[in-house]
């Protein structure tokens, strides 16, 4: 690494992990922008591949199932790294190309206020039709660099952000408070409204490309749709007086009318079902405080995070 280039490390939660992973790992060690340590922290169940804890600059810490947390797990990389960009990925998302960290942290060094930048999500070839529209909708093909101003406009979607592939400065990080130490879920979105609303910026950056998409049942739908709205409510100095239900709303209606046009008209009550799912995962979550324990674990894709 030339002196002059900034120093960036990449840290990945794992979990069970797969071989995509391998994938993943390889993918970033032939990145054009040259990567210090990649951290790599496993949460122990299973086997760990030991071809992936064999690879150059690859550094894996085992962990115990109860210690894991979505904040405070991604916060203990960001110690352990003493880069002053630190990129975090998830175990299934894989760069589409050797330019991802080059763009992020090119974006990154562009404005000095700009304290986090995340990559676009392409759908991977098994991806079901609504699942592809969907990320053609949150991750569309233009870059853009929010701030406070962008709240009125673009409300809940300026604090949007995903670990699933986002490069954080180091000093920002840590004036924002980094990651909360204890959440559910929606870690990103959490210091991203922390830092926006601290006068920062969070920048999309639709070069940076990693192919990443799920293929989720209407009641897992539910269940995340459930641990995102709790986030919220656990959050009310970040979420509170922004609506979310409007972004949903403006999905489902535009995802409707690509299948009418594309005439597949067919796929219209599975939208509808699945829009069901989340949209009533979401307002049970925002009333967590007044469901019964046993029905909170049940509708949570994290039961364990309510045994803490």
């Amino acid at each position: 690494m030339n002196n002059d280039q900034t120093s960036v490390d990449v840290v990945i939660p794992s979990y069970r992990p797969d071989e995509k992973f391998g994938r993943l790992v390889k993918k970033l060690q032939e990145q054009e922008y040259p990567i210090g340590t990649i951290f790599v922290i496993n949460t122990k169940a299973g086997r760990f591949p030991k071809e992936v804890e064999q690879m150059e600059k690859v550094k894996v810490s085992h962990i115990e199932r109860r210690e894991f947390d979505h904040g405070a797990t991604r916060d203990m990389g960001m110690q352990m790294s003493k880069a002053e960009i630190v990129v975090f990925m998830t175990q299934d998302a894989v760069p589409a190309d050797e330019y991802v960290i080059g763009n992020l942290v090119k974006v990154l060094e562009e404005d000095e206020m700009t304290g986090a930048a995340y990559a676009r999500q392409l759908a991977a070839s098994d991806c079901n039709y609504i699942e592809k529209y969907t990320r053609k909708f949150n991750y569309p093909e233009n870059s853009r660099i929010k701030s406070k101003e962008d709240l009125q406009e673009m409300g809940i979607k300026t604090f949007f952000c995903s670990n699933v592939c986002a490069a954080y400065k180091r000093n920002i990080y840590e004036k924002a408070g980094g990651f909360c130490k204890k959440t559910i879920f929606n870690e990103d979105m959490i210091l991203a409204g922390h830092m926006i609303n601290a006068g920062y910026k969070v920048a999309y950056v639709a070069e940076a490309r990693v192919i990443h998409s799920h293929n989720y049942t209407g009641m897992q739908q539910f269940h995340r749709n459930f641990d995102m709205a709790v986030s919220q409510a656990e959050h009310p100095e970040v979420f509170d007086g922004i609506k979310s239900e409007n972004e949903g709303i403006k999905l489902v209606k535009q995802t409707a009318a690509h299948l009418v046009k594309q005439r597949k008209i067919y796929m219209v009550p599975k939208l509808v079902y699945q829009s069901g799912c989340k949209y009533i995962g979401y307002r049970m979550g925002k009333m967590y405080k007044k469901l019964p324990d046993k029905v909170v674990k049940w509708c949570s894709m994290s039961p364990r995070y309510w045994e803490k």
